[in-house]
């Protein structure tokens, strides 16, 4: 394995972990108010290309962690919408 490539599963791992402290705070305090689904769809759009360009350059590392990180995204625009509350 190159270090390039080391150097790019650490990355992915890390932009794909940023999320959990979210999903964490919004599934223990039930509020997602003060969170931007306009971000999170906008994450989420861009996660979900990098996930296409990976599968175009047969590039493991890009795909697995990008999918990750729209499965968690995915996750946390859920949670928003389940505990979001009505106006």
């Amino acid at each position: 394995m190159e270090w390039t490539d080391v150097l790019g599963i650490v990355a992915g791992i890390c932009t794909t972990a940023s999320v959990v402290p979210q999903i964490r705070k919004a599934w223990k305090t039930k509020e997602v108010e003060d969170v931007s689904p306009g971000m999170f769809a906008t994450l989420m759009l861009g996660v979900g290309l990098w996930v296409i360009y990976g599968i175009t350059q047969n590039d493991l590392p890009i795909i697995v962690t990008n999918g990750a990180s729209l499965a968690l995204n995915s996750f946390m625009l859920y949670l928003m919408i389940r505990y979001r509350k009505k106006k």
